[in-house]
């Protein structure tokens, strides 16, 4: 039934049960994986092994939503930052090291074309390529609501590009010349938009890590000028050929979420910065929303601390017709097992309305 509740929830029908979405769990925690499946995959096993337990994890776990996308940030490679990467995957296999940055100084930020970068791109191909990624989806994972989408749109191909250190500085020095490269970008990146428009995937992922976690990190003035106006016509075919469209962003953006509202989305995934309360306040009846159990209780706490954070989102997830739970700091391998499978039995006593 996890397919027809998150279509439910996707539609704001009120499923009877709680549908739910949990990042990580099957693609990195592999000791969780081979406790809940009894398949012994690791981190070393063949692709073929992994896809077969993360399928057999989704189906345990009854993921009614699986947010993908087919577009990451090693789109941008041909001209981007290395900020290397600290360990995440078991026995630190994602671990990067490398530090550089193709731009000496702001003014080559400020002269940045995407267009020269990186090339225009084949509507078809894009099309083609949307599809396909959706029709894969669907075919290993038919039990629950599949997506694509893009992990670039605006800021987070900003962060890829630039790095931190010459996106702030760049930011800080003349916020209207980084807004205008901020356009450019969206020019660049709606051939991806318009592309998802016409592909056969019914929900979007749309991922854009704006702010930090303890909000945004540029003048929320500057966002209205230059970040929501390029989101608005990003989304603008998506919405008239009829997808739904998950925003997807970590921190705290609750101060920008009716902006992000105006320009069209029809659900929000958010971290546990953002206030559920909050959200399903001013969203809960109108919009989809995913989140927000905390990672850290997960991490370091007792049960009675786990069921004290499921009872609390349930409290106000059950209000709301298209909540997901979701421990949206992800489900990372340093959570211990033991409280990973807690988890999961109080969710499941719990999610029935």
């Amino acid at each position: 039934m996890s397919f027809e509740d998150g279509m439910a929830a996707m539609t704001l029908q009120t499923p009877g049960r709680i549908p739910r979405f949990e990042p990580s769990a099957a693609e990195y925690h592999y000791d969780l994986v081979r406790a809940v499946t009894g398949l012994n995959v690791t981190q070393e096993s063949t692709e073929e092994e992994k896809t077969e337990s993360r399928q057999a994890f989704l189906r345990a776990w009854d993921y009614g939503i699986y947010l993908n996308g087919a577009v990451w940030n090693s789109e941008l490679d041909a001209m981007s930052t290395s900020m290397g990467h600290a360990n995440y995957a078991a026995n630190g296999a994602d671990f990067d090291g490398d530090l550089s940055c193709p731009f000496k100084d702001v003014e080559e930020v400020y002269a940045f074309d995407p267009y020269e970068a990186y090339g225009s791109r084949d509507h078809a191909q894009l099309v083609k390529r949307f599809t396909d990624h959706y029709h894969c989806q669907c075919k290993l994972y038919p039990d629950t609501v599949n997506t694509t989408g893009i992990y670039i749109t605006l800021m987070s191909a900003m962060i890829k590009i630039f790095g931190w250190d010459m996106l702030l500085t760049a930011a800080g020095m003349d916020a209207k010349r980084f807004g205008d490269v901020v356009t450019r970008y969206g020019s660049w990146i709606q051939q991806y938009y318009s592309a998802l428009a016409d592909s056969d995937a019914e929900v979007i992922y749309s991922h854009d890590d704006l702010v930090w976690s303890n909000g945004p990190f540029i003048h929320p003035d500057w966002y209205r000028e230059f970040i929501f106006p390029n989101l608005k016509k990003l989304w603008a075919p998506l919405r008239e050929a009829g997808k739904k469209i998950i925003f997807v962003c970590d921190g705290d953006y609750g101060s920008l979420a009716a902006d992000v509202a105006a320009c069209g989305n029809h659900g929000f995934w958010f971290e546990i910065f953002t206030d559920l309360n909050a959200m399903a306040e001013r969203f809960g009846q109108s919009h989809v929303l995913i989140g927000n159990a905390d990672c850290r209780v997960l991490t370091f706490g007792s049960k009675a601390d786990i069921r004290v954070e499921v009872e609390r989102c349930m409290a106000a997830g059950k209000k709301c017709p298209g909540y997901f739970m979701c421990v949206s700091g992800h489900i990372p391998p340093n959570v211990p097992v033991e409280n990973a499978l807690y988890y999961n039995e109080v969710y499941m006593q719990l999610r029935t309305r």
